[in-house]
């Protein structure tokens, strides 16, 4: 998901993408826990995703206060 996809959501969506990459994250570090993935930078783009996800949602709500 690059950052125009990001900017064009809303602010629930993006609510509800953020709680679910974070179920993805955790399964990703559970799963590289009990045995290496594959591409464990898949770890580090999660977390990243995340981040953006995160400052777009704090953008919108303070634009909107």
């Amino acid at each position: 998901m690059n950052n125009s996809e990001i900017k064009s959501l809303s602010i629930n969506e993006l609510q509800e993408r953020v709680i679910s990459e974070k179920e993805n994250l955790q399964k990703l570090k559970f799963a590289h826990a009990i045995s290496p993935i594959e591409n464990p930078m898949k770890i580090s783009q999660a977390k990243r995703l995340i981040a953006r996800m995160n400052t777009e949602l704090t953008i919108k709500q303070n634009s909107n206060a």
